[in-house]
């Protein structure tokens, strides 16, 4: 009978290990497996992060690694802080995060309550709602891109057939009003399934007996929607919100390939704008400051976010 490749290992393995091994306890074999994934951690996020940190107080170019690195101190936070047009990189993101996020939990959580009605084409529906998020934010950005045009875009004979405007008299990413709301638009389109799927796996974690219970008290189907349906949703909307407002903060690709951010800086987010400034302009130790205050930001806002659910969840 042939023996098992564990076996064969163990009897290879020399006495003096084998007796190593035997006496580790189980905490010390925990971190020899889990060792490795902290070393990792450390090398790919804790490092890079330490390095931008010293980053953000020099003037250091990466295109210019000969010349005399100077700290700088606090100076390159003080001018993006002072700078009107950080400012209104910031004012287009909450613009972008603001509405992405309200159209995107509103309709998904529509969608979700639909789908959770069961009737015929249940499962090809979901399916079909589904397939946007499945796309590269590339592709997304190239696709809505062709849909926007003024000539041969479906979007604007959409509109038009609406509201009876020209077609040809506007064009979503060429107009300065009109382009925030194209950014807008193609990522509610994108995302939207994402918060579905989350508000669905809320309405179906919710027991049928809290139903039953509320139709002997003769509750009304609007008095259970807000007394039963609402409140144990609640925590997964504001899952999809934190979700979907990290994501958007870093919004990069979608919107590069949609607009530029432009015309003009209209829809130049923070993210386009820090890459803009780390490698088109090469200003290494601004952009890194530019980075820590952006992360400060997002980690500050999801921290106190989370103990606004976490509060949510216990209730």
């Amino acid at each position: 009978m042939t023996q098992s490749p564990i076996k064969k290992v163990a009897q290879a393995t020399p006495e003096p290990v084998a007796r190593r091994i035997r006496g580790l306890s189980d905490r010390s074999i925990a971190w020899i497996f889990v060792a490795p994934t902290i070393f990792l951690l450390l090398a790919v996020n804790i490092f890079p992060l330490i390095r931008t940190i010293w980053l953000s107080f020099t003037n250091y170019r990466v295109n210019r690694p000969n010349n005399e690195v100077d700290w700088v101190g606090l100076s390159n936070y003080e001018q993006i802080l002072n700078d009107p047009d950080i400012w209104n990189t910031m004012q287009a993101t909450a613009h972008f995060l603001f509405w992405t996020i309200l159209l995107q939990v509103l309709i998904g959580f529509a969608l979700a309550y639909l789908i959770n009605k069961k009737f015929k084409g249940n499962n090809m529906w979901t399916t079909i709602i589904v397939l946007p998020m499945m796309l590269s934010p590339a592709v997304v950005g190239n696709f809505w891109t062709f849909l926007y045009q003024p000539q041969i875009g479906l979007f604007n004979y959409a509109v038009g057939f609406v509201t009876g405007a020209d077609p040809a008299s506007f064009s979503m990413i060429g107009d300065v009003h009109l382009a925030p709301w194209a950014i807008v638009i193609a990522d509610t389109w994108m995302w939207t399934p994402f918060v579905m799927l989350i508000c669905l796996a809320g309405l179906r974690s919710i027991p049928e007996s809290l139903y039953e219970a509320a139709e002997c008290d003769r509750a009304s189907q609007w008095r259970q929607f807000w007394t039963i349906t609402i409140p144990m949703v609640l925590p997964f909307l504001m899952l999809a919100v934190l979700f979907r407002g990290i994501e958007n903060f870093k919004m990069f690709d979608l919107v590069v390939q949609l607009t530029g951010g432009g015309p003009g800086s209209v829809t130049e987010l923070t993210s386009i704008n820090l890459k803009r400034e780390a490698f088109e302009k090469w200003r290494t130790g601004y952009s890194s400051a530019y980075a820590v205050i952006l992360f400060v930001t997002v980690f500050g806002l999801a921290s106190i976010y989370v103990k606004a659910l976490n509060k949510v969840k216990q209730r």
